[in-house]
């Protein structure tokens, strides 16, 4: 089969490969469309390491080939991949934390993903999708899940104010989870005008411009308290210094963005004095998958202006050069699988 085929750091090139044998309880999927993520731009560089040859790719959907005996599938079911492995019998399995198992794997990083013809696949990782969801957009809903899975966390009520912080793909599709939930306002916060247009587009209450004044304003949108709730997707400390700064007292913090930095001024004082919580979301679950796919099955999460560049898979090197060289407007780039 064709596959994309990391063999060292930066060395990504087309080769013709064995398709995957299935194993016990897996089906074989043909992967029809992926998205290339900032995971496969550190996996492609190095930086995050990995053991070569390697397939990439952990945003996939495509179409069953072969069910492997496995009921309730079908070849020709048109599937997404959830792409968090998991041994099913440690301790965090057993208490439901899938996404915590410490012998986890990731496509795409620990095993073979997606960005191949077929990629094999445990049966009780892919989930049907509708016909009436676009194979260009689908990949999109595995990073909804892990939204999905953080919001869950934080428990949003109905009116209760919500500041996402970076308008980036998670951080629209943040702001439309939280709007799909009854929070108000929703307050979206960016230096892009052009992000900040698409937030309000797809259901921000209001959106306003990072850097200085964005606290005031915040606070004046929020009667002076500040808000319920901070999402902070940008994953820099000096952003989650200033979340901190306008959550309420009493109010919560998402740490959603993956803040890697080993130290870094916060202002501590603030999260004894207004008591506030700290929650940090990891990837998703399973069940994650049917609730994300029914939002935007319905309409209520749209996936089709995150997309801003569709590429062939052959042409991977150039989309994760793109990713590498970002001026800060381009959104999720889609792979089509000839």
């Amino acid at each position: 089969m064709k596959a994309m085929v990391l063999r060292a750091p930066r060395e990504l090139a087309a080769d013709n490969v064995a398709i995957p044998k299935l194993g016990a309880g897996q089906v074989l999927v043909r992967v029809t469309h992926s998205g290339v993520c900032g995971t496969d731009l550190k996996i492609f560089n190095g930086a995050i390491p990995v053991r070569y040859p390697l397939i990439m790719g952990h945003e996939a959907t495509g179409e069953v080939v072969d069910a492997g005996g496995q009921p309730g599938i079908h070849a020709g079911d048109r599937v997404i991949m959830d792409p968090e492995l998991f041994c099913g019998v440690c301790f965090h399995c057993r208490v439901g934390q899938t996404h915590l198992c410490p012998s986890g794997q990731l496509l795409g990083r620990d095993a073979n993903g997606g960005f191949a013809e077929y990629v094999a696949v445990p049966a009780s990782h892919v989930f049907p999708l509708p016909d009436s969801i676009d194979g260009r957009t689908a990949p999109l809903i595995q990073v909804l899940t892990t939204c999905m899975h953080a919001q869950r966390l934080v428990n949003i009520f109905p009116g209760e104010s919500v500041v996402v912080m970076g308008l980036g793909v998670t951080g629209q599709l943040h702001v439309q989870l939280a709007k799909a939930r009854g929070a108000h306002p929703v307050i979206g916060i960016t230096r892009s005008a052009s992000k900040r247009e698409l937030a309000e587009s797809l259901g921000a209450d209001l959106t306003i411009p990072g850097g200085p004044g964005a606290i005031e304003k915040v606070r004046e949108a929020t009667e002076g308290r500040g808000a319920d709730l901070i999402v902070e997707t940008t994953g820099v400390v000096p952003s989650l210094s200033d979340a901190i700064t306008m959550a309420r007292v009493g109010g919560r913090l998402l740490l959603f963005g993956i803040i890697t930095a080993k130290e870094g001024a916060l202002p501590f004082y603030d999260l004894y004095f207004k008591e506030l919580a700290l929650i940090n979301a990891r990837v998703a679950k399973p069940e994650d998958y049917p609730n994300s796919i029914d939002l935007v099955q319905r309409g209520i999460v749209r996936l089709e202006p995150l997309v801003s560049n569709v590429m062939q898979l052959g042409e991977l090197n150039e989309a994760i050069g793109m990713l590498g060289s970002d001026n800060g407007q381009r959104m999720k780039i889609i792979l089509e699988h000839a």
